[in-house]
């Protein structure tokens, strides 16, 4: 017969003699992710049983065998630093935050419920596939470092992101692993009762229920929601199964959950979000939710709900390319969101309308991205670059004003220092810079000390952590050749042969996204190997990274890579590591002494990798895209090619790859094997310290989250508790003024403009403008009028542009005369226009409101 169903279920959890229990709770917080201490402390219980359970505390404690406990329990140096280590987590909870000392007033005023469809905050929790997760991850524990009042909300996967395993031939294959959620760092969320607290969700012809699970992240609850339910037919139950697989109707019930499911999880543990943060559009449904909420709870319409909450919503896109974002038909909308819209007061028309560039478009497909900036007034991108390109991107739907007054900002991305540091790098700056930069890692005077350090003691961290990398590669290929079942005696001297801890190592690991082009770097075979092999300044590469299941064509980028490696000659100067994750990742960014990122300029949002290896004394070579863009200088790492776009992509790389080839024969190499004193590369430390003093405090998660607060949540968290209260009386009358200036703005003409400009005007000198406008209906309160200046192109167009808003003087007769000055900035040809756009204290222009009247 088939294997028997229970009849009841229960939980067994193994009982850790007394003196030890308070591993339990170090266990359950993942504070030890992120602390050295804590994490040595688990180690050193058992490191094999460690490193087997990739650092699930909790199956780790329970796999360990009870006489090693009883071992434990009497050994009185180990309990002295268990203590140390609960204490460590007490004062961490305990200790006063930036968040309390910046914004006092904000204690019991702000929350902040930040959705991510991903979150990466160890190996041991998998559910993250890459970039994005593991973000999400530094984005919480940096909240938790800087004491935000914030709170998580994603998908607990059953079978979380695949693991990667290569055929012979190269060829990735997907394994699913089936999770058991009991023993993991989680607790299921109950009722007073002791029952689980079910959120039923509405989809076609049935009920689907989720149940809650909790991960503390320090100070931060992330909150998870699972459809892996009894209470579930079977193809419900595998909603939550497994990240990023599955069909498009797959894609939109797990937004759905995520968006809609995640508002009514918070409800139904009483948390009342201030703002919502939706990282990336898989979110945007939440709003949706958070409007149907406002309606029922205050009596309103949709379009109230929405002018309150639309100030309330923060969203962050990652995606440079219009194909990155979720696209849903129509006919699926109808399917999963009609009785979600009609409660809240919309009809489905005019709710596919908030997902379309042209919302009176029949044939275009419904973009979750701009359902996100419809209903989210603050929307930024993760570099300053990729804020260009998405401005450029959706700068159709603002068609009245300049691209780069397109509403989306940017934050840059950073990561978090403790999570990626390794722990003599860590010990090292402990030393010569003291622990401000553990605590504050964004204030570059924390830093200064990195020019204390002896250049003995820093090229030796160095040369520790890159042999720790030789080693945990070596053991890792043993380990993959063993599942293979080859020849022990053939493997060990292959495995001996594997890189070499004395050579400069670069690391390659990405999602392996055609964009990314992880093949550039054998595009000239021969000549690669001549810099692999060079007789005195020879290189070796280490490379991971997984495609997507369905992406034929990343998969071939990586078996293309693993044939060069197996069959062209590179065994023992390149390697593929399988199954890329956090933990190979952590061993990646603390041992290369370059890593290597060479996407097709724009495409790369921001990056993070990079970032990591800098607290660890790695310099980057890469794109001018994403981060680097941005940060890069000539002092602190390398530059492949330069800032062209839109060539040929094929002549695209083949310029980059001779420039990647040249940078590693001519500049990489030769400063790293210079060696003029007592066998230490100089420049190469002048570069290194260069890099931790001036890239380390900015492409920080301190800086970042502390950014987004002062940026979006506070002012956010105000704005909409503002227009909320009073019966959502600000609310209202920001709706009646815009509906006063829709149908007075036709009448809005500009109609004389003079200005005192000579033919020739000296730079810096002032300018005056004087301008008559006629505006109808409206008052000169309704609008800011404004000299849009900029430097005159070709086509007599205006680059560059800013606008200078004018006083309004007085009324003469019906006009409304409108007065200032500019300034000549711009040597060469500088010219201005007029325009009149909306102005409103309570309506945010132009994302609410998108009219401009400009000077014929």
């Amino acid at each position: 017969m088939k294997n028997p169903k229970f009849s009841r279920a229960f939980e067994v959890v193994s009982e850790l003699p007394e003196p030890l229990k308070p591993l339990k709770r170090l266990a359950r917080n993942f504070l030890w992710s992120w602390n050295h201490q804590i994490r040595d402390l688990f180690r050193s219980i058992d490191k094999d049983i460690w490193e087997e359970c990739e650092h699930n505390t909790i199956l780790y404690l329970n796999r360990i065998p009870k006489d090693r406990w009883a071992i434990l329990a009497k050994d009185g140096l180990f309990l002295g630093r268990l203590k140390a280590c609960e204490q460590i987590l007490d004062d961490y909870l305990a200790e006063e935050t930036w968040f309390e000392r910046e914004f006092p007033d904000q204690k019991d005023k702000a929350k902040i419920a930040y959705f991510c469809f991903e979150f990466g905050i160890t190996e041991g929790l998998p559910i993250y596939s890459g970039g994005l997760g593991v973000l999400a991850g530094d984005h919480l524990k940096t909240a938790s470092d800087i004491g935000l009042p914030l709170v998580g909300l994603g998908l607990l996967y059953n079978r979380g992101y695949f693991r990667q395993q290569l055929t012979h031939d190269g060829w990735q294959q997907e394994i699913y692993p089936q999770y058991d959620f009991y023993q993991m760092p989680l607790q299921l969320m109950r009722d007073e009762n002791g029952d689980p607290i079910r959120v039923p969700i509405e989809f076609p012809d049935r009920v689907v229920t989720l149940q809650i699970w909790r991960a503390d992240v320090g100070r931060i609850p992330l909150y998870l929601l699972d459809s892996n339910v009894l209470e579930n037919a079977p193809g419900d139950q595998e909603i939550t199964d497994s990240l990023y697989s599955g069909d498009e109707e797959m894609r939109i019930r797990q937004e759905v959950i995520l968006g809609i499911g995640g508002m009514k999880a918070l409800t139904a543990l009483g948390i009342r979000p201030t703002v919502c943060h939706m990282n990336e559009g898989h979110a945007a449904f939440l709003s949706i939710e958070r409007i149907r909420q406002y309606v029922e709870e205050n009596d309103c319409d949709f379009r109230t709900a929405r002018a309150a909450t639309v100030h309330g919503n923060v969203f962050t896109t990652h995606t440079p390319v219009p194909a990155g974002f979720d696209l849903f038909p129509p006919k699926l909308l109808e399917k999963y969101m009609t009785n979600k819209v009609a409660k809240a007061r919309l009809p489905f028309e005019d709710f596919l309308k908030l997902g379309k560039f042209d919302p009176e478009s029949e044939s275009e497909s419904f973009n979750m991205a701009i359902l996100a900036m419809e209903t989210a007034n603050n929307v930024n991108g993760v570099a300053k670059l990729h804020g260009e390109v998405s401005r450029g991107m959706f700068s159709q739907r603002w068609a009245e004003y300049p691209e780069n007054e397109v509403p989306i900002d940017h934050v840059t991305n950073g990561v978090h220092m403790m999570t990626w540091v390794g722990r003599k790098m860590a010990h090292l700056l402990d030393e010569y810079c003291g622990d401000g930069w553990r605590r504050n890692p964004s204030d570059p005077d924390n830093w200064k000390g990195v020019d204390k350090i002896p250049d003995s003691e820093l090229w030796q961290v160095r040369e520790d952590q890159r042999g720790a990398l030789i080693r945990y590669i070596r053991k890792r290929m043993e380990t993959n050749l063993a599942r293979r079942h080859m020849n022990s005696r053939m493997d060990q001297t292959f495995i001996s042969s594997i890189l070499d801890p004395r050579i400069l190592t670069i690391g390659f690991a990405r999602r392996f996204a055609t964009y990314k082009r992880g093949s550039l770097m054998i595009s000239d075979p021969d000549r690669l190997k001549s810099i692999l092999y060079h007789p005195e300044r020879p290189v070796q590469i280490v490379i991971s990274g997984k495609s997507h299941p369905r992406d034929d064509a990343g998969k071939k980028l990586i078996q293309e890579l693993y044939n060069f490696i197996t069959e062209g000659g590179a065994r023992s100067r390149m390697v593929f590591i399988e199954d890329y994750d956090m933990g190979v990742a952590r061993m990646l960014v603390q041992g290369v002494d370059v890593w290597l990122n060479n996407p097709r300029r724009p495409y790369e949002a921001s990056g993070t990798s990079g970032m990591k290896v800098v607290p660890n004394g790695g310099l980057n070579c890469s794109i001018l895209d994403g981060w680097w863009d941005e940060g890069y200088d000539h002092s602190l790492g390398f530059v492949i090619g330069d800032r062209s776009e839109g060539l040929e992509s094929g002549h695209q790389d083949w310029l980059d790859s001779h420039s990647l080839y040249d940078v590693l024969e001519n500049q990489l190499s030769p400063i790293f094997y210079h060696r003029v004193e007592h066998g230490m590369p100089m420049g190469w430390l002048a570069m290194i310290r260069e890099s931790l003093k001036h890239l380390g405090p900015f492409f920080s998660t301190d800086r970042m989250v502390q950014e987004y607060t002062r940026k979006f949540y506070v002012p956010a968290s105000d704005k909409f508790l503002e227009m909320s209260s009073n019966g959502s009386a600000r609310a209202k009358a920001g709706l009646e003024w815009r509906t006063r200036v829709q149908l007075g703005w036709p009448q809005v003409q500009i109609h004389g403009v003079s200005d005192n400009a000579k033919t020739s005007n000296l730079l810096g000198s002032p300018l005056e403008i004087t301008t008559q406008v006629h505006l109808g209906q409206l008052s000169a309160d309704d609008v800011r009028v404004q000299a849009v200046t900029g430097k005159v192109g070709m086509n007599r167009e205006l680059i560059d542009t800013e606008p200078i808003d004018l006083d309004f003087v007085a009324y003469e007769d019906s006009m409304a005369i409108f007065r200032g000055n500019i300034e000549c900035t711009h040597p060469g040809h500088q010219g201005y226009t007029i325009r009149v756009v909306p102005k409103h204290a309570d309506v945010s222009i132009p994302a609410e409101l998108n009219l401009a009247k400009w000077q014929q």
